[in-house]
Protein backbone atom coordinates (compact mmCIF):
# COMPACT_ATOMS: atom_id res chain seq x y z
CA UNK A 1 0.00 0.00 0.00
CA UNK A 2 1.12 3.51 -0.73
CA UNK A 3 0.70 4.86 2.54
CA UNK A 4 3.05 1.75 3.87
CA UNK A 5 6.04 2.82 1.66
CA UNK A 6 9.68 4.54 3.20
CA UNK A 7 10.39 7.71 3.34
CA UNK A 8 13.44 7.22 4.66
CA UNK A 9 15.72 7.19 7.39
CA UNK A 10 15.30 10.65 8.18
CA UNK A 11 11.75 10.84 8.55
CA UNK A 12 11.66 7.16 10.31
CA UNK A 13 13.34 8.98 13.34
CA UNK A 14 11.46 12.18 13.29
CA UNK A 15 8.67 10.14 13.30
CA UNK A 16 9.94 8.34 16.44
CA UNK A 17 10.76 11.35 18.04
CA UNK A 18 7.11 12.37 17.00
CA UNK A 19 5.56 9.48 18.19
CA UNK A 20 7.64 9.02 21.91
CA UNK A 21 6.90 12.68 22.89
CA UNK A 22 3.45 12.29 22.22
CA UNK A 23 2.68 9.29 23.26
CA UNK A 24 3.77 10.74 26.93
CA UNK A 25 2.04 14.43 26.69
CA UNK A 26 -1.11 12.19 25.84
CA UNK A 27 -0.02 9.46 29.11
CA UNK A 28 -0.35 13.15 31.09
CA UNK A 29 -3.52 14.01 29.23
CA UNK A 30 -5.14 17.07 31.45
CA UNK A 31 -2.44 15.90 34.00
CA UNK A 32 -2.24 20.03 35.54
CA UNK A 33 -5.86 20.73 35.33
CA UNK A 34 -6.30 16.79 37.48
CA UNK A 35 -3.77 18.11 39.97
CA UNK A 36 -5.36 21.36 40.41
CA UNK A 37 -8.60 19.65 40.45
CA UNK A 38 -7.74 17.21 42.82
CA UNK A 39 -4.55 18.33 44.90
CA UNK A 40 -5.49 21.99 45.02
CA UNK A 41 -8.75 21.64 45.36
CA UNK A 42 -9.12 24.84 42.69
CA UNK A 43 -12.28 26.50 41.50
CA UNK A 44 -13.81 26.02 37.89
CA UNK A 45 -12.42 29.67 37.19
CA UNK A 46 -9.14 28.54 38.44
CA UNK A 47 -8.74 25.14 36.39
CA UNK A 48 -10.05 27.68 32.94
CA UNK A 49 -7.14 30.31 34.08
CA UNK A 50 -4.31 27.67 34.37
CA UNK A 51 -4.44 26.40 30.91
CA UNK A 52 -5.53 30.01 29.34
CA UNK A 53 -2.97 31.77 31.56
CA UNK A 54 -0.02 29.29 30.39
CA UNK A 55 -0.83 29.77 26.72
CA UNK A 56 -1.20 33.16 26.48
CA UNK A 57 1.72 33.83 28.35
CA UNK A 58 3.62 30.99 26.35
CA UNK A 59 2.14 32.68 23.10
CA UNK A 60 3.83 36.24 24.36
CA UNK A 61 7.16 34.30 25.11
CA UNK A 62 7.33 32.36 21.30
CA UNK A 63 6.38 35.15 19.11
CA UNK A 64 10.56 36.25 18.76
CA UNK A 65 11.12 32.69 18.36
CA UNK A 66 9.58 32.21 14.70
CA UNK A 67 12.82 34.20 13.37
CA UNK A 68 14.73 33.19 15.67
CA UNK A 69 14.46 29.59 14.81
CA UNK A 70 14.46 30.69 11.02
CA UNK A 71 17.89 31.52 10.79
CA UNK A 72 19.14 28.33 12.66
CA UNK A 73 19.82 24.78 12.26
CA UNK A 74 16.33 23.13 12.87
CA UNK A 75 17.75 19.78 14.92
CA UNK A 76 19.24 21.58 17.51
CA UNK A 77 16.72 23.75 18.68
CA UNK A 78 14.31 20.78 18.68
CA UNK A 79 16.29 19.05 20.88
CA UNK A 80 17.02 22.31 23.38
CA UNK A 81 13.20 22.57 23.12
CA UNK A 82 13.07 19.04 24.61
CA UNK A 83 15.33 19.30 27.03
CA UNK A 84 13.41 22.73 28.52
CA UNK A 85 10.51 20.57 28.62
CA UNK A 86 11.68 17.89 30.24
CA UNK A 87 13.54 20.26 33.08
CA UNK A 88 10.06 22.13 33.72
CA UNK A 89 7.92 19.38 33.54
CA UNK A 90 10.19 17.46 36.24
CA UNK A 91 10.01 19.83 38.39
CA UNK A 92 6.21 19.44 39.53
CA UNK A 93 6.31 16.00 40.61
CA UNK A 94 9.65 16.84 42.45
CA UNK A 95 7.90 19.77 44.42
CA UNK A 96 5.22 17.32 44.44
CA UNK A 97 7.10 15.03 46.63
CA UNK A 98 8.67 17.35 48.49
CA UNK A 99 5.19 18.97 49.44
CA UNK A 100 6.00 21.99 47.44
CA UNK A 101 4.04 22.21 44.62
CA UNK A 102 1.60 25.38 44.35
CA UNK A 103 -1.10 26.74 41.84
CA UNK A 104 1.72 29.33 40.76
CA UNK A 105 4.15 26.97 39.79
CA UNK A 106 1.56 24.85 37.84
CA UNK A 107 1.74 28.27 35.94
CA UNK A 108 5.02 29.09 35.72
CA UNK A 109 5.38 25.38 34.07
CA UNK A 110 2.47 25.94 31.30
CA UNK A 111 3.94 29.21 30.16
CA UNK A 112 7.26 27.45 29.69
CA UNK A 113 5.48 24.49 27.74
CA UNK A 114 3.47 27.07 25.92
CA UNK A 115 6.72 28.62 24.40
CA UNK A 116 8.71 25.62 24.30
CA UNK A 117 6.01 23.49 22.30
CA UNK A 118 5.37 26.41 19.93
CA UNK A 119 9.31 26.31 19.27
CA UNK A 120 9.84 22.87 19.35
CA UNK A 121 6.52 22.82 16.41
CA UNK A 122 7.66 25.77 14.30
CA UNK A 123 11.43 23.80 14.08
CA UNK A 124 9.80 20.18 13.28
CA UNK A 125 7.75 21.46 10.47
CA UNK A 126 10.45 23.10 8.57
CA UNK A 127 12.48 20.19 9.22
CA UNK A 128 9.53 17.88 7.96
CA UNK A 129 9.93 19.68 4.83
CA UNK A 130 13.08 19.48 4.31
CA UNK A 131 13.61 15.46 4.69
CA UNK A 132 9.87 14.82 2.75
CA UNK A 133 9.52 14.94 -1.21
CA UNK A 134 6.64 17.82 -1.88
CA UNK A 135 4.33 14.53 -3.43
CA UNK A 136 5.05 12.83 -0.06
CA UNK A 137 3.91 15.08 2.29
CA UNK A 138 0.39 14.08 2.29
CA UNK A 139 1.11 10.97 3.41
CA UNK A 140 4.38 11.59 6.19
CA UNK A 141 1.57 14.60 7.77
CA UNK A 142 -0.82 10.95 7.39
CA UNK A 143 1.91 9.43 9.74
CA UNK A 144 2.02 11.74 12.25
CA UNK A 145 -1.64 11.95 12.52
CA UNK A 146 -2.22 8.43 13.13
CA UNK A 147 0.71 8.25 15.57
CA UNK A 148 -1.57 11.00 17.34
CA UNK A 149 -4.93 9.56 17.40
CA UNK A 150 -2.88 6.63 18.45
CA UNK A 151 -1.59 8.01 21.38
CA UNK A 152 -5.10 9.61 22.22
CA UNK A 153 -6.84 6.49 22.01
CA UNK A 154 -4.01 4.49 24.80
CA UNK A 155 -2.68 7.39 26.58
CA UNK A 156 -5.39 8.96 28.68
CA UNK A 157 -7.01 5.75 29.93
CA UNK A 158 -3.91 4.25 30.55
CA UNK A 159 -2.71 7.65 32.31
CA UNK A 160 -5.67 7.29 34.56
CA UNK A 161 -5.29 3.79 35.20
CA UNK A 162 -1.52 5.17 36.32
CA UNK A 163 -2.69 7.60 38.37
CA UNK A 164 -5.67 5.95 40.29
CA UNK A 165 -2.56 3.14 41.20
CA UNK A 166 0.42 5.31 41.25
CA UNK A 167 -1.00 8.76 42.13
CA UNK A 168 -1.59 11.95 40.44
CA UNK A 169 2.09 12.87 39.23
CA UNK A 170 3.23 9.31 37.81
CA UNK A 171 1.97 10.38 34.58
CA UNK A 172 3.73 14.05 34.46
CA UNK A 173 6.86 11.91 34.94
CA UNK A 174 6.29 9.56 32.35
CA UNK A 175 5.89 13.21 30.30
CA UNK A 176 9.48 14.60 31.11
CA UNK A 177 10.82 10.97 30.25
CA UNK A 178 9.53 11.23 27.20
CA UNK A 179 11.09 14.40 25.80
CA UNK A 180 14.38 12.92 26.98
CA UNK A 181 13.61 9.77 24.63
CA UNK A 182 12.37 12.63 21.59
CA UNK A 183 15.90 14.30 21.99
CA UNK A 184 18.06 11.24 21.34
CA UNK A 185 15.50 10.49 18.40
CA UNK A 186 16.19 13.36 17.26
CA UNK A 187 20.04 13.26 17.45
CA UNK A 188 19.92 10.09 15.10
CA UNK A 189 17.93 11.37 12.18
CA UNK A 190 21.78 12.00 10.47
CA UNK A 191 22.77 13.15 7.12
CA UNK A 192 23.45 16.77 6.94
CA UNK A 193 20.74 19.66 7.48
CA UNK A 194 20.30 21.89 4.79
CA UNK A 195 22.13 25.23 5.84
CA UNK A 196 19.31 27.70 7.54
CA UNK A 197 17.89 30.49 6.02
CA UNK A 198 20.31 33.95 5.63
CA UNK A 199 19.44 37.42 7.09
CA UNK A 200 19.25 39.86 4.07
CA UNK A 201 20.77 42.42 6.48
CA UNK A 202 22.65 42.33 9.37
CA UNK A 203 21.12 42.46 13.15
CA UNK A 204 17.54 41.47 14.04
CA UNK A 205 14.82 43.69 12.12
CA UNK A 206 11.62 44.49 13.58
CA UNK A 207 9.24 43.26 10.37
CA UNK A 208 10.68 39.90 10.83
CA UNK A 209 8.44 39.36 14.27
CA UNK A 210 5.16 39.43 11.64
CA UNK A 211 6.11 38.01 8.25
CA UNK A 212 4.58 34.67 9.34
CA UNK A 213 1.76 36.62 9.97
CA UNK A 214 2.36 38.62 6.52
CA UNK A 215 2.65 35.33 4.39
CA UNK A 216 -0.45 33.93 5.94
CA UNK A 217 -2.92 37.08 5.55
CA UNK A 218 -1.18 37.47 2.06
CA UNK A 219 -2.26 34.09 0.94
CA UNK A 220 -6.18 33.52 -0.34
CA UNK A 221 -6.85 30.37 0.83
CA UNK A 222 -4.02 30.08 4.30
CA UNK A 223 -5.99 33.31 5.22
CA UNK A 224 -9.39 31.40 5.34
CA UNK A 225 -8.17 28.48 6.87
CA UNK A 226 -6.08 30.27 9.25
CA UNK A 227 -9.09 31.99 10.63
CA UNK A 228 -11.37 28.80 10.43
CA UNK A 229 -8.99 26.43 12.24
CA UNK A 230 -7.63 28.89 14.60
CA UNK A 231 -10.85 29.54 15.80
CA UNK A 232 -12.65 25.61 15.60
CA UNK A 233 -9.66 24.54 17.96
CA UNK A 234 -9.70 27.48 20.21
CA UNK A 235 -14.01 26.83 20.73
CA UNK A 236 -12.92 22.78 20.92
CA UNK A 237 -9.99 23.35 23.96
CA UNK A 238 -12.08 26.47 25.58
CA UNK A 239 -14.08 23.62 27.36
CA UNK A 240 -11.76 20.88 28.05
CA UNK A 241 -11.21 22.53 31.55
CA UNK A 242 -15.05 22.62 31.82
CA UNK A 243 -15.75 18.99 30.44
CA UNK A 244 -12.79 17.79 33.50
CA UNK A 245 -14.70 20.10 36.09
CA UNK A 246 -18.35 18.58 35.06
CA UNK A 247 -17.29 15.06 34.77
CA UNK A 248 -14.79 15.00 37.72
CA UNK A 249 -16.57 17.14 39.99
CA UNK A 250 -20.50 17.38 38.76
CA UNK A 251 -20.92 14.13 37.57
CA UNK A 252 -18.80 12.10 39.85
CA UNK A 253 -16.56 10.30 37.19
CA UNK A 254 -13.45 8.40 38.11
CA UNK A 255 -10.12 10.07 36.74
CA UNK A 256 -9.92 6.48 34.91
CA UNK A 257 -13.59 6.91 33.66
CA UNK A 258 -12.92 10.33 32.39
CA UNK A 259 -9.67 9.13 30.75
CA UNK A 260 -11.70 6.58 29.28
CA UNK A 261 -14.55 8.80 27.73
CA UNK A 262 -12.17 10.90 25.88
CA UNK A 263 -9.42 8.64 24.71
CA UNK A 264 -11.15 5.11 23.78
CA UNK A 265 -13.12 7.77 20.91
CA UNK A 266 -10.13 8.52 19.77
CA UNK A 267 -9.50 5.31 17.77
CA UNK A 268 -11.52 7.25 15.24
CA UNK A 269 -8.91 9.77 14.65
CA UNK A 270 -6.77 7.13 13.95
CA UNK A 271 -9.05 5.17 11.33
CA UNK A 272 -9.36 9.16 9.31
CA UNK A 273 -5.71 9.63 9.33
CA UNK A 274 -5.09 6.21 7.31
CA UNK A 275 -7.87 7.23 5.29
CA UNK A 276 -6.70 10.69 4.51
CA UNK A 277 -4.28 10.10 2.00
CA UNK A 278 -6.63 7.73 0.00
CA UNK A 279 -9.72 10.32 -0.01
CA UNK A 280 -7.53 13.11 -1.12
CA UNK A 281 -6.27 10.52 -4.27
CA UNK A 282 -9.59 9.90 -5.44
CA UNK A 283 -11.75 12.73 -4.35
CA UNK A 284 -9.15 16.03 -4.65
CA UNK A 285 -7.49 18.16 -1.25
CA UNK A 286 -10.29 20.84 -1.42
CA UNK A 287 -13.49 18.04 -1.77
CA UNK A 288 -11.77 16.40 1.67
CA UNK A 289 -11.00 19.53 3.60
CA UNK A 290 -14.72 21.20 3.24
CA UNK A 291 -16.24 17.88 4.09
CA UNK A 292 -14.42 16.85 6.75
CA UNK A 293 -14.18 20.35 7.87
CA UNK A 294 -17.69 21.24 7.94
CA UNK A 295 -18.56 17.83 9.49
CA UNK A 296 -16.27 18.21 12.57
CA UNK A 297 -18.01 21.07 13.62
CA UNK A 298 -21.08 19.14 13.74
CA UNK A 299 -20.28 16.98 17.13
CA UNK A 300 -19.64 19.53 20.24
CA UNK A 301 -22.86 20.82 21.39
CA UNK A 302 -24.07 17.10 22.46
CA UNK A 303 -21.17 17.22 25.33
CA UNK A 304 -23.46 19.97 27.27
CA UNK A 305 -26.31 17.46 27.38
CA UNK A 306 -23.85 14.75 29.02
CA UNK A 307 -25.87 12.57 31.47
CA UNK A 308 -24.40 10.82 34.56
CA UNK A 309 -23.00 7.53 34.65
CA UNK A 310 -22.97 4.77 31.87
CA UNK A 311 -24.99 6.45 30.00
CA UNK A 312 -22.51 9.64 30.27
CA UNK A 313 -19.78 7.81 29.27
CA UNK A 314 -21.62 6.54 25.75
CA UNK A 315 -22.70 9.90 24.80
CA UNK A 316 -19.16 11.36 25.09
CA UNK A 317 -17.98 8.24 22.79
CA UNK A 318 -19.97 8.54 20.65
CA UNK A 319 -19.53 12.73 20.23
CA UNK A 320 -15.86 12.29 20.87
CA UNK A 321 -15.83 9.51 17.86
CA UNK A 322 -17.50 11.86 15.11
CA UNK A 323 -15.52 15.07 15.95
CA UNK A 324 -12.20 12.91 16.16
CA UNK A 325 -12.76 10.79 12.87
CA UNK A 326 -13.83 13.70 11.15
CA UNK A 327 -10.64 15.73 12.32
CA UNK A 328 -8.54 12.96 11.94
CA UNK A 329 -9.49 13.20 7.69
CA UNK A 330 -9.13 17.09 7.90
CA UNK A 331 -5.58 17.58 9.63
CA UNK A 332 -3.15 15.60 7.20
CA UNK A 333 -4.73 16.89 4.44
CA UNK A 334 -4.65 20.62 5.71
CA UNK A 335 -1.46 20.31 6.98
CA UNK A 336 0.40 18.36 3.84
CA UNK A 337 -1.31 21.82 1.65
CA UNK A 338 -0.06 24.23 4.57
CA UNK A 339 3.68 23.06 4.01
CA UNK A 340 3.19 22.80 -0.21
CA UNK A 341 2.30 26.86 -0.04
CA UNK A 342 5.18 28.36 2.43
CA UNK A 343 8.71 29.21 1.12
CA UNK A 344 11.12 26.99 2.83
CA UNK A 345 12.92 30.20 3.98
CA UNK A 346 9.88 31.21 5.91
CA UNK A 347 8.67 27.87 6.82
CA UNK A 348 9.29 28.27 10.97
CA UNK A 349 8.27 31.64 10.88
CA UNK A 350 4.61 30.90 9.19
CA UNK A 351 4.12 27.49 11.59
CA UNK A 352 5.18 29.73 14.81
CA UNK A 353 2.98 32.58 14.31
CA UNK A 354 0.23 30.14 13.15
CA UNK A 355 0.95 27.85 16.48
CA UNK A 356 1.35 31.56 18.37
CA UNK A 357 -2.29 32.49 17.04
CA UNK A 358 -4.13 29.82 17.72
CA UNK A 359 -2.49 29.40 21.55
CA UNK A 360 -3.43 32.58 21.87
CA UNK A 361 -7.02 32.30 20.94
CA UNK A 362 -7.44 28.88 22.92
CA UNK A 363 -5.98 31.20 26.43
CA UNK A 364 -7.97 33.84 25.34
CA UNK A 365 -11.39 32.02 24.70
CA UNK A 366 -10.34 29.33 27.79
CA UNK A 367 -10.37 32.40 30.00
CA UNK A 368 -13.54 33.56 28.85
CA UNK A 369 -15.43 30.16 29.06
CA UNK A 370 -14.43 29.90 32.65
CA UNK A 371 -15.42 33.30 33.27
CA UNK A 372 -19.02 32.31 31.98
CA UNK A 373 -18.87 28.58 33.48
CA UNK A 374 -18.73 30.66 37.01
CA UNK A 375 -21.02 33.23 35.61
CA UNK A 376 -23.96 30.96 34.55
CA UNK A 377 -23.03 27.42 34.34
CA UNK A 378 -20.94 24.97 33.23
CA UNK A 379 -23.03 23.28 30.92
CA UNK A 380 -24.00 26.54 29.25
CA UNK A 381 -20.92 27.51 28.69
CA UNK A 382 -20.10 24.13 26.74
CA UNK A 383 -23.45 24.85 25.22
CA UNK A 384 -22.38 28.34 23.55
CA UNK A 385 -19.25 26.72 22.32
CA UNK A 386 -21.17 23.84 20.46
CA UNK A 387 -23.19 26.29 18.91
CA UNK A 388 -20.43 29.02 17.79
CA UNK A 389 -18.65 25.74 16.42
CA UNK A 390 -21.59 25.20 13.72
CA UNK A 391 -20.93 28.46 12.16
CA UNK A 392 -17.16 27.99 11.73
CA UNK A 393 -17.48 25.81 8.22
CA UNK A 394 -18.85 29.43 6.88
CA UNK A 395 -14.94 30.29 6.74
CA UNK A 396 -14.06 27.38 4.62
CA UNK A 397 -12.15 28.56 1.73
CA UNK A 398 -14.28 26.10 -0.98
CA UNK A 399 -14.29 28.90 -4.05
CA UNK A 400 -10.43 29.42 -3.03
CA UNK A 401 -9.84 25.97 -2.69
CA UNK A 402 -11.40 24.51 -5.94
CA UNK A 403 -9.39 27.51 -8.04
CA UNK A 404 -5.89 26.44 -6.24
CA UNK A 405 -6.89 22.25 -6.73
CA UNK A 406 -7.64 23.57 -10.64
CA UNK A 407 -4.92 25.22 -11.29
CA UNK A 408 -2.52 23.03 -9.07
CA UNK A 409 -0.58 23.02 -5.91
CA UNK A 410 2.35 25.22 -6.35
CA UNK A 411 5.43 24.13 -4.65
Amino acid sequence: MLAGRSLGRGYDWLWTAFAVSTFGTWIAFDAFPLLAILVLHARPEAVSSLAAVGLLAGAAVAVPLGPWIEFRRKRPVMIAMDLIRFAATISVPIAFVLGRLTFVQLVVVAVIMAAADIAFRAASGACLKALVAPGDLVIASGRLEATTWTATAIGPPLGGAAIGVFGPVVTVVANAVSFLLSALAIRRIGGSEPAPAQRHAQGFRAAELIEGWRAILAHPVLRLLFFNTVLVNGLIMATAPLLAVLMLRDLGFAPWQYGLAFGAPRIGGLIGARLAPLLAARFGQHNVLLAAGTLRACWSLGLAFMPNGGAGIAVVFALQFGLVTCAGIFNPVFAAYRLAQIEIERTARVLSAWTITSSATIAVLTALWGLLAGFAAVRTAIALSGLLLLTTPLLLPRRALRAWEGAGSRS
